[in-house]
């Protein structure tokens, strides 16, 4: 029998972090996207979205971002929106908290919900750090919508 030289295979990989730590340059909106808060994750690679001009939208994850950017209910993400759906969009970038903060403070997230200093505090750094909502900046934002 063949000695065994390798370590295993694929699936030890799958647990690297390569590049991870890096800064990444900020990405503000341009013609045809919009900001919008992730309100509920619907499943296959769907979510609902509350976007800044206050439309309520279904949205597709990408596949560039699926698996690989986790996403949850309160982050802000960066929506493609549809020239032929206006009630849809896709996701395009997911801004982690701190990326989320200077958003605000460059003054692009006009009615900002919860504050600009709501956020939870991502010690493990996978990025999975949301915007805390309390009860009545919840319904603000729901009554807005509708």
């Amino acid at each position: 029998m063949p000695k065994n030289k390798g370590k295993g295979g694929k699936n030890r990989r799958r647990g690297t972090n390569n590049g991870d730590n890096e800064k990444r340059e900020l990405l503000f909106k341009e013609d045809g996207q919009d900001y919008a808060w992730v309100l509920r994750m619907l499943g296959n690679c769907r979510l609902e979205a509350a976007c800044v001009d206050g439309t309520k939208r279904l949205c597709h994850i990408r596949g560039k971002l699926h698996k690989k950017v986790w996403i949850n209910p309160g982050d802000l993400v960066l929506l493609g929106l549809r020239d032929y759906q206006d009630h849809k969009a896709d996701v395009c970038h997911k801004y982690f908290p701190d990326e989320a903060r200077l958003v605000k403070a460059y003054g692009e997230l006009p009615g900002f919900p919860g504050g600009g200093d709501d956020y939870q505090s991502d010690d493990d750094g996978d990025g999975g750090g949301g915007v805390l909502f309390e009860d009545d900046d919840v319904d603000r934002v729901i009554d807005s919508l509708n």
